[in-house]
């Protein structure tokens, strides 16, 4: 069963239980904005485990594939760390018809360019996520990273991006680096140590979170990790969706 709670702006949705990629579109499309919208898109069991083995796939479901999809489709760029690259195997977003118009009408590349967040530069730059995407894949790294490092992901097609001091990327640089670069669109797929440094700064403007009907116990990491905030950031309810169980989740920044 499959039903639809309106709670702001799901105005393009109605109850008649069709989920259409392009009705998805229409409801997750982002906000008329001057700068940069860093969404994030993340998935959760009841206990708060987002991976299962290291991965997020045991723990999702169809539906939020679905809507996995979409939120790639409306993007500009997905942002992801380098661990997650390495546990989900990324590859390089691939263009959909069902966005093509869209894209198109808003001036946006045919598949949205994938950002790989490294101060190392520890990866596998022979991997197609680098070598052959269809829009070139971004490297956003330290000014400190190794030299050798830098010069391999340039070699493979990469763009390397410089976005903090040392070997830290600093998550504020990293959006207005993008932003810079024609990237106001922003999707962050994780993992949680890298949502909880866009957290920590400041610069999330809206979680779309998956509640699966799951327990897992054990001690998988949550959907943000790292330091604390010294006061919690309160964001609000936007849009809710239900299927078997699973919450499909919109909150903003208040």
């Amino acid at each position: 069963m499959r039903r639809l709670f309106p709670v702001t702006d799901l105005t393009a949705a109605d109850t008649s239980g069709e989920w259409s990629l392009d009705r998805l579109a229409d409801a997750y499309a982002y906000p008329a904005a001057d700068g940069p919208w860093l969404r994030a898109n993340m998935v959760s069991t009841l206990d708060g485990a987002a991976q299962h083995d290291g991965r997020s796939q045991p723990i999702s479901c169809e539906s939020d594939m679905r809507i996995f999809g979409t939120l790639r489709g409306l993007a500009d760029v997905v942002i992801a760390g380098a661990e997650t690259v390495r546990q989900e195997g990324y590859r390089p977003a691939r263009a959909r018809d069902a966005f093509a118009a869209r894209r198109a009408a808003d001036g946006q590349t045919p598949a949205p360019a994938v950002a790989v967040v490294s101060g190392s530069l520890d990866l596998d730059f022979s991997l197609p996520l680098f070598v052959s995407p269809l829009v070139p894949t971004l490297v956003l790294t330290g000014a400190g990273a190794p030299p050798d490092r830098i010069a391999t992901a340039r070699k493979a097609g990469a763009e390397v991006v410089i976005a903090g001091e040392g070997a830290r990327v600093d998550p504020a640089r990293a959006v207005r680096e993008l932003a810079d670069r024609g990237h106001r669109r922003l999707l962050t797929e994780g993992g949680p140590r890298l949502l909880g440094q866009f957290v920590a700064e400041g610069v999330l403007d809206e979680l779309c979170l998956t509640v699966a009907p799951m327990l897992t116990a054990g001690d998988a990491q949550r959907i943000a990790g790292g330091p604390a905030v010294e006061v919690p950031k309160r964001f609000a309810l936007a849009a809710l969706l239900e299927e078997d169980g699973f919450l499909f989740t919109r909150y903003r920044r208040s």
